[in-house]
């Protein structure tokens, strides 16, 4: 058997392991060593797996991913997030469908200072699907705006799934960040007009506010909202101001985070535990699907696959819009089964060459598959947001009544990777002006 064939030989054993619910870590690992063994023998097995955790673990970039997500899981636990909710709530409450828009640009707020989707939905769930439901939101409508909004947290920066692309592809963190921030704003306004969109065909969706605020109320709650400025400012200013690179960024979003929660004296020890605690599982859960991912890389590397898929690419003349619309409806059926870390890092070591022999720009491709991996977080039978919500809402809502309300959200996230694809520019004019 050729190397060739012993790569998509492991490849198709991948699948299998996937689909008898072996976690993606132990799935990619082990194909990686075992394969790595059939083509360079038992010593190099060894000197391989032993040497590529400690060198991919011990990547100074990825020093930055346990600090954004101590800086969200503070900022969480601290419930500096409230009242970005509630300025919203009182600057949106005439639009139809006010509350639901506000948990959309609260869910954009509260992104900036995590880069954790399933964070960014556990914190708007926790206070905007009570309210919605208070004045009688449709159930669907409520839990199903805030699971799709709490995508928003992929893309914009810090985000921790560009993070770990920007290692994987090796392209600057910085500008993949700031790239993200066009397209996230760009879902944030999708979601809000089809929001208003449907409560404009059918108000009973969302009955109108009885109270209106004054203007001196909506001025007050921007008072609210200086703790995520403060920290929003000095993350995203920083990056994209050259004050500190993308991995001290992390370190000063996590400072920022304790210094805020100690100034509203909810900084205690309880939190302290609770926030580093919740980091260090994620932390190790991410580095245990991206080291496998790493021995797959060398596995396959070894193999030729790489090279292989490439050449075909060439040699077929595949033009680039064709190859993108094979790999969406890759992920898009992988999102149906597996977590979106685990997606991006299962695929990256084969589409990256192809998408390098396509000539098709690194920073544009880590936004569109950001976007493909927002919409897995929706989509069932797995869409984890939607189980965080329900892990929030328990029985006042069901599993069904979520999904269908995010099926119309997901039309939204399609026609926003329409434009993010046929518009590269919306992804890529933001890095260009820090050349």
């Amino acid at each position: 058997m050729s190397d060739i064939q012993i790569g998509f030989l492991g490849l198709a054993i991948m699948v299998v392991l996937m689909l008898l619910y072996v976690p993606v870590g132990v799935a990619l690992g082990l194909v990686g060593a075992v394969g790595i063994f059939f083509v360079l023998g038992s010593g190099a097995m060894w000197g391989i797996i032993t040497a590529i955790p400690y060198d991919f673990a011990a990547h100074w970039t990825l020093s930055s991913v346990p600090m954004f997500l101590l800086m969200g899981y503070v900022a969480y636990h601290a419930n500096l997030t409230d009242g970005l909710f509630r300025m919203a709530r009182l600057w949106l409450s005439a639009l139809p469908g006010g509350l639901a828009i506000a948990s959309i640009g609260g869910a954009a707020g509260f992104s900036a200072v995590t880069g954790s989707s399933l964070a960014c939905a556990a914190a708007m769930g926790r206070i905007a699907v009570p309210e919605m439901l208070r004045y009688n939101y449709d159930k669907g409508l409520a839990s199903g705006v805030v699971a799709a909004a709490g995508t928003i947290g992929s893309m914009i920066p810090p985000s921790i799934m560009l993070l770990i692309y920007g290692v994987f592809a090796e392209v600057p963190i910085g500008k993949l960040f700031v790239a993200g921030v066009i397209p996230g704003l760009l879902t944030a306004l999708m979601f809000a007009l089809m929001v208003v969109a449907r409560v404009k065909i059918n108000p009973s969706l969302a009955p109108s506010l009885d109270a209106r605020p004054t203007w001196g109320e909506r001025f007050m709650s921007l008072s609210e909202t200086w703790p995520i400025m403060v920290i929003i400012i000095s993350v995203i200013g920083g990056l994209f101001l050259g004050v500190f690179t993308p991995t001290e960024a992390g370190a000063a979003g996590a400072f920022m985070a304790f210094v805020v929660a100690g100034l509203r004296r909810k900084l205690n020890v309880d939190l302290i535990k609770k926030s580093v605690s919740e980091t260090l599982v994620s932390t190790a859960s991410i580095f245990v699907i991206a080291i496998g991912a790493a021995i797959l890389t060398r596995f396959l590397a070894l193999t030729g696959v790489p090279d292989f898929l490439s050449d075909f690419v060439l040699d077929a003349a595949v033009n680039p819009f064709t190859i993108l619309m094979g790999m969406a409806v890759v992920y898009l059926i992988l999102g149906m089964f597996l977590d979106p870390i685990g997606i991006m890092l299962l695929t990256l070591p084969i589409f990256l060459p192809v998408v390098e022999a396509a000539d098709i720009n690194l920073i544009w491709f880590g936004i569109l598959i950001a976007k493909f991996l927002e919409i897995a977080l929706i989509t069932p039978p797995v869409g984890l947001n939607v189980f965080v919500i329900k892990g929030i809402v328990g029985d006042a809502i069901s599993t069904v009544t979520i999904f269908k309300g995010i099926v119309w959200f997901l039309v939204a996230d399609l026609v926003t990777m329409t434009l993010l694809i046929v518009f590269p520019q919306l992804s890529l004019w933001l890095p260009a002006l820090m050349d």
